[in-house]
């Protein structure tokens, strides 16, 4: 064989993977990202330890593209009847089930040993995020909730935040670990809302098929109690104005997804979904100026 050929296959085989790990598209990394911030901010008291943030970052961005891959492996015989999810790499026969499994071992061991550099009890706390994410997406077989597990963990990575910058596990990190729970309840289940009846034809469950045509009020509560989380986060980590203004500009981006999704348009609902990266966003600015102020 050719080295161009070899060249070209493996080109190929990488852009697959690039596919399959959805690094294409980013949202997922951002709602991970936000409460790891807020969670590094605050630990931080505004100075987070540069390696430590440097880690985690790394870190978020390989364990969502790790979970990408499971999660395409778990749903490999679910996807190809879905309208969203019917060209991804496996649905399409581009990735074969144990390719995409041993993408996932290998990322999440990358994804380890970054963790490796952090003190003992960050790297313990690691062990139960890792499975977290490797039985995260089977859930939706089992019960209409996956999205309480996904914020579970999505959320584990406030509780490491905090271990690996103070050793400790103080209130306030389990103030932002419940609020990052309740939050993936929110975006999640406009998302879930976008395959609704995809998902009830194949038999998935998700919290939009429990909540019905009270989704968007389920919505809405979650919301709301991600505010009242946050804002008693603030309280607890004695934050002042400008961090409190930015949940006020939040609340409005929430009021902005009811907009959106107000018609149970598929399109809508994923536009809502897709605007929670400016909730996340604008709270991690608010608290970035209040510390710098």
């Amino acid at each position: 064989m050719r080295t161009t050929e070899i060249t070209r296959l493996l080109r190929d085989r990488l852009y697959q993977y690039w596919l399959l790990t959805r690094f294409h598209r980013p949202i997922g990394i951002f709602l991970l990202l936000w409460p790891l911030l807020w969670a590094l901010w605050i630990a931080g008291e505004g100075h987070p330890n540069p390696t430590v943030l440097v880690v985690f970052v790394l870190g978020t961005a390989l364990m969502r593209a790790a979970g990408c891959a499971i999660n395409d492996y778990a749903d490999r015989d679910f996807d190809p009847f879905v309208r969203r999810t019917q060209d991804r790499p496996l649905a399409t026969g581009q990735v074969s089930p144990t390719e995409a499994l041993w993408v996932f071992v290998v990322l999440a061991l990358l994804s380890f040993l970054l963790v490796l550099l952090m003190n003992v009890f960050t790297i313990a706390l690691s062990v139960v995020g890792g499975l977290l994410a490797a039985s995260y997406p089977f859930m939706k077989r089992y019960t209409h909730l996956p999205q309480f597990y996904l914020g579970v963990s999505f959320g584990w990575a406030v509780p490491m935040a905090f271990a690996a910058q103070t050793n400790t596990l103080p209130p306030v990190a389990w103030t932002i670990f419940a609020a990052t729970v309740v939050w993936a309840v929110a975006y999640d289940t406009l998302y879930a809302m976008v395959d609704r009846e995809d998902d009830q034809r194949i038999g998935v469950k998700s919290t939009a098929i429990l909540f019905g045509r009270y989704e968007r009020l389920a919505v809405g509560i979650a919301h709301t109690i991600v505010l009242i989380l946050l804002a008693y986060a603030g309280l607890q980590a004695g934050r002042g104005g400008l961090y409190f203004l930015s949940l006020v500009a939040a609340a409005g981006f929430a009021i902005y997804q009811q907009w959106l999704a107000r018609e149970r348009d598929p399109i809508r609902c994923f536009e809502a979904f897709l605007n929670n990266h400016w909730f996340g966003l604008v709270v991690f600015f608010g608290l970035i100026l209040d510390y710098l102020h």
